[in-house]
């Protein structure tokens, strides 16, 4: 199996981190070596000390590319959780990447500030946070995702469902044995976890 890097991208709270912690779940249950670069850690392990201005956030962002990258032709896949909101910032790292896979998880800002789970919008509007993507900072919708999950109308299993069958059709992971995205433990702790984030 080769090297490929899946980049999630999409607003704060839109669902990025949960997907792409409930497929590199899936993807090590099949025997894939895979490792999750969260946007949140890579801030605080690589990325400390840069800002929110746009040259920051596409520093931020190159870095995140540079490892994915690596990961990517030792064939490992890198999953990538990160807003990055510039259009010309992803297609710099999939043209460098080559081997690429964008999902794009599309959520409406009315349904995003309704959850709002970590009071972030809520902030934003009030003026506490500067420069928040979707409210004060643009967030460019990609216009050719390999795959587009919206997650303001789906469920979790649907949304997981849809980027599952199109990794397997298309040859980049291999498909499961029993035929099932994931199995009945897997279900068990997403559902755990969705409870703890506050969506269930």
């Amino acid at each position: 199996m080769k090297g490929f890097t899946l980049w999630f991208t999409g607003l704060s709270g839109a669902g990025k981190s949960t997907l792409a912690e409930q497929i590199e779940e899936i993807l090590l249950e099949r025997g894939v070596g895979v490792e999750l670069l969260d946007g949140d850690e890579v801030r605080t392990n690589l990325s400390k000390g840069l800002g929110f201005s746009k040259e920051d956030r596409d520093t931020n962002i190159r870095r995140i590319g540079y490892v994915a990258h690596l990961l990517s032709r030792n064939g490992a896949v890198a999953i990538t959780a990160a807003i990055s909101p510039y259009t010309s910032i992803r297609r710099e790292i999939r043209e460098k990447i080559g081997n690429f896979v964008e999902v794009y998880c599309k959520c409406t800002l009315d349904e995003l500030e309704r959850r709002d789970v970590k009071g972030l919008y809520k902030k934003a509007r009030a003026g506490e946070i500067k420069n928040f993507t979707g409210i004060d900072d643009p967030y460019e919708e990609p216009e050719n995702a390999e795959v587009v999950v919206d997650t303001g109308i789906e469920d979790e299993e649907a949304s997981l469902d849809k980027i599952i069958k199109y990794l397997e059709t298309g040859g980049w992971i291999p498909a499961a044995a029993d035929g099932k995205v994931y199995n009945e433990e897997q279900e068990s702790a997403a559902a755990a976890r969705l409870k703890d984030k506050g969506y269930l």
